[in-house]
């Protein structure tokens, strides 16, 4: 195998039941490096009034989570634009914060998707993240790349270069061969 990298995407679900710490850690104790990660919240065209100001903007003087431009979506599942659920998942993809990250390993991309399991969370089996939390294909509560080529463009949309760290993992010769 090689050492690729993948993005993953905690959706608006997972980010609201408080359940990103439990997905890093499965990721992490499977021996995968977290390369890059932030919130985000997607911004695009809100059908009903906007939310309230959140409460750490109050604290820190400037707005939170950081902003992500609805055209970076409409990008992102592009693929999908003539799905009759195409519609759906944007609205549910702009309706709260997404946590990115960008994930490192021996192949972390087939690994990944494996830990995810199945779109459809009745397909997923027991241990996998959607097998685990997900009882409905609308709110699936994980994305993580198909391909490394995939990986490559939704890491390049999602994340600058500098904010992705190299760094050398001390338990790596623990992990792999």
């Amino acid at each position: 195998g090689a050492t690729e990298r993948t993005f993953v995407a905690v959706k608006p679900d997972g980010v609201q039941r408080r359940l990103v710490g439990e997905l890093v850690r499965r990721f992490e104790r499977r021996g995968l490096t977290l390369v890059g990660m932030k919130l985000v919240q997607v911004r695009g065209r809100p059908r009903r009034p906007a939310p309230r100001e959140p409460r750490g903007a109050a604290l820190t003087g400037r707005p939170c989570p950081a902003q992500a431009s609805e055209e970076l979506l409409r990008e992102h599942y592009g693929a999908l634009r003539e799905r009759p659920f195409y519609r759906q998942l944007l609205t549910y993809m702009r309706s709260g914060p997404v946590v990115a990250m960008v994930w490192q390993g021996l192949d972390v991309v087939k690994t990944v998707r494996t830990m995810i399991g199945e779109t459809n969370p009745a397909d997923s089996r027991p241990g996998t993240i959607r097998g685990d939390f997900c009882t409905d294909v609308t709110k699936n509560l994980i994305h993580g790349s198909d391909s490394v080529e995939s990986a490559r463009h939704e890491i390049a949309l999602w994340f600058r270069p500098e904010e992705l760290i190299c760094w050398e993992d001390a338990a790596e010769h623990w992990i792999y061969s």
